[in-house]
């Protein structure tokens, strides 16, 4: 198993809640059982895609994902959810959580609306420390995210780094980082074992 020491122990010292697990199953399960019988809302997320949480939780729970239902509509109500899961673009083993995005739902939900959000994140979005992750962030997820998107940005055509564009296509318009869980959110961030999402 990754050794997750310095993260969980970094996590924690800030008021995080924190669990790791050694395969995406594992954690899927671990998620099913704790989330159950209310409204949840799913944030953009390969990470989320890979494990099946959509329907895994739709089984026991309201689920909204503006991947798999009209994304309007969708956006909406899991804005309003009573809990939300979200993965990150990047996690410093310092302890920071790092997201950008394009339309702002993920990065609004990370700070307000909800009971609990949940992070999931692969051992693949661990950087040592801020300005690595959010290094990160810019230049290793957003692109693979532009890319995904079919957008026509510097970035998705490269596929080498950001290059902070001007272009009409550009996903990275907000950037959210959590030092600590905001007041009043229960806030816990599920580590695994495995490359995940971007």
């Amino acid at each position: 198993m990754a050794d997750f020491t310095t993260v969980c122990k970094a996590l924690e010292g800030h008021g995080f809640t924190v669990k790791a697990f050694s395969t995406k199953e594992e954690a899927a399960a671990y998620l099913n059982q704790q989330i159950d019988g209310v409204s949840v809302g799913l944030g953009g997320s390969v990470t989320l895609d890979a494990m099946g949480l959509f329907e895994s939780l739709g089984q026991h729970n309201t689920v909204y994902w503006h991947w798999k239902q009209d994304a309007a509509s969708a956006r909406a109500s899991a804005a309003n959810a009573d809990v939300y899961l979200s993965s990150v673009n990047g996690l410093a083993e310092t302890g920071e959580l790092i997201n950008i995005d394009g339309t702002g739902n993920r990065v609004a939900s990370m700070l307000y609306g909800h009971k609990k959000v949940y992070f999931v994140v692969g051992r693949n979005k661990l950087a040592p420390t801020y300005d690595e992750a959010l290094w990160r962030a810019r230049n290793i997820a957003a692109p693979k995210n532009a890319q995904r998107l079919m957008q026509k940005t510097p970035c998705a055509i490269q596929g080498d780094r950001c290059y902070d564009c001007k272009s009409p296509d550009r996903i990275c318009r907000g950037l959210a980082v959590l030092w600590e869980p905001m007041m009043g959110i229960e806030t816990e961030v599920v580590l695994v074992d495995e490359d995940l999402g971007y």
